[in-house]
Order: structure tokens, then C-alpha cells, then sequence
């Protein structure tokens, strides 16, 4: 099984104690099934560029962190295709849905994959397969 990991997931497994759950689940499941989309490293980058105005040596260490991070991760960074626009484009009708969860919940569709996030209430209408570690 492959999994499309959401940006609160590899927040939690940054924290020193992290939630025992997403632990278990992170340490049972394969490293090379486990992804990550374009659009959580934005949030990512995103985060570290309003931190580094409060507090720059935090921001400086979290960047130090996801570059370490990602490195494993470098062939499962998933890019946001004319494929994956499309079912983000229907996914927003007949409501919207909060772009960055939209094209992370297309990305998991397209790529047949189960969206492991605590967030599950944002993206139950999307039919995207779930996971929550968290529980």
C-alpha cells in the first residue's frame, strides 16, 4: 500500500514525543511507501518564512530539519500533474475545498493512495482514502 503523507503527519514526527499512534504507524509501515506532495513541502516552506520574522534561529533549525528530511524522500516528492489539476478542479465543485488540501487530496486519488492525516474532517468529501495515525 502506498501512502501520500499530509504536513501535520511529518510535523508530528519531528516533536520530541511524538503521538504514539503515528509513531507505530510510521515505524511499521516501508520507507519507499511512504510520499510526499509538492504541496506539503509549500506549507512547510511556507510555515519556516513566517517563523524566520518571530524567531529566526527556530526558523533556521526547522529548515535544517526538512532539508534533512527530505533527503529520503527526494524520488517521493510527488508534482502537481495536468492529471491531478483536473480532479483538484473537480473537487471544488459544488464547494470549495482549501487549495492546498484539494491538491494534496487529488494527489492521493490519482496516485491510488491513502492520504494519512489527523485532518480527516477536511477531506472526507473527497474520496480520498484516509488514514488517521492520531487515532
Amino acid at each position: 500500500m502506498k501512502y501520500l503523507l499530509d504536513t501535520n503527519v511529518l510535523s508530528e514526527l519531528r516533536r520530541t514525543r511524538p503521538n504514539r499512534g503515528v509513531e507505530r504507524w510510521y515505524e511499521a509501515a516501508a520507507d519507499a511507501d511512504m510520499h510526499l506532495s509538492v504541496m506539503t513541502i509549500g506549507e512547510f516552506r511556507k510555515g519556516l518564512a513566517r517563523l524566520r520574522r518571530k524567531d529566526p534561529e527556530r526558523a533556521a533549525a526547522l529548515a535544517l530539519w526538512l532539508d534533512h528530511v527530505l533527503v529520503p524522500y527526494e524520488s517521493r516528492v510527488l508534482p502537481i500533474t495536468p492529471e491531478i489539476a483536473n480532479v483538484w478542479g473537480e473537487l471544488n465543485d459544488p464547494e470549495p475545498i482549501p487549495v492546498i488540501d484539494a491538491y494534496i487530496a487529488a494527489t492521493a486519488i490519482v496516485h491510488d493512495m491513502v492520504l494519512v492525516t489527523r485532518n480527516v474532517k477536511d477531506f472526507q468529501r473527497t474520496g480520498a482514502r484516509l488514514l488517521n495515525p492520531f487515532d
